[in-house]
């Protein structure tokens, strides 16, 4: 819901760092593996329970998910590399709740769980409404050029980012927001299962 208003602000800032990094010579799918790296280390943190350094890591993985897209933008685009990102982004998004199950299992592991499956079943109904969107030609803009049709929803990366910052600088409070984040992104997923079914008739 956030995404398209969070990339108005945040897009000029990162074409100007990615004009930096395109000098330098480094390519889009190296600052993807970047993030990701950088994503790991977070949750590693978090997992140990170094909150705040879990959050420095987790919004510099993020800056970078959000780089290598400008990068592309100002180099060349690829398949690969928009299936990259997309893979990684995935990656990133479970690794985060699995890191406050590790960190406090006890209070954490059912909201957590839960919460990743909430986020494979809106992946999947994100996922699949992107191969029937290309199989019926369609284009979408509304969340800048991308390497795969987007489905706008209620959840999507910017509310995520959220939710994870607020787990770090809140982490008593894992389970109850995970709880209600879950039930938004199944609702987002319900929201993309209808808006297929009107589109995709046969």
């Amino acid at each position: 819901m956030l995404d398209g208003r969070a990339r108005q602000l945040l897009d000029p800032t990162l074409d100007k760092i990615a004009k930096v990094l395109v000098r330098t010579g480094i390519h889009a799918n190296t600052v993807t593996l970047a993030g990701f790296a950088i994503g790991i280390l977070a949750a590693i943190a978090i997992a140990y329970q170094y909150y705040i350094a879990g959050l420095i890591l987790l919004l510099l993985s993020r800056l970078g998910d959000g780089l290598d897209g400008a990068v592309a933008k100002q180099t060349v685009k690829t398949d690969f590399g928009g299936y990259l990102d997309i893979v990684l982004d995935f990656a990133f998004y479970g690794m985060i709740p699995a890191a406050f199950v590790f960190a406090n299992p006890e209070a954490n592991a059912l909201a957590g769980a839960v919460l990743i499956l909430s986020f494979y079943v809106t992946g999947s109904s994100f996922l699949a409404y992107a191969i029937m969107a290309e199989k019926h030609g369609l284009k979408t803009t509304d969340r800048g050029s991308k390497s795969l049709y987007f489905v706008t929803g209620l959840a999507e990366a910017t509310e995520t980012i959220i939710v994870f910052v607020l787990f770090c600088l809140f982490p008593q409070w894992f389970a109850p927001i995970a709880w209600v984040y879950a039930a938004i992104c199944f609702y987002t997923a319900l929201a993309h299962i209808l808006q297929a079914r009107r589109r995709f008739k046969d």
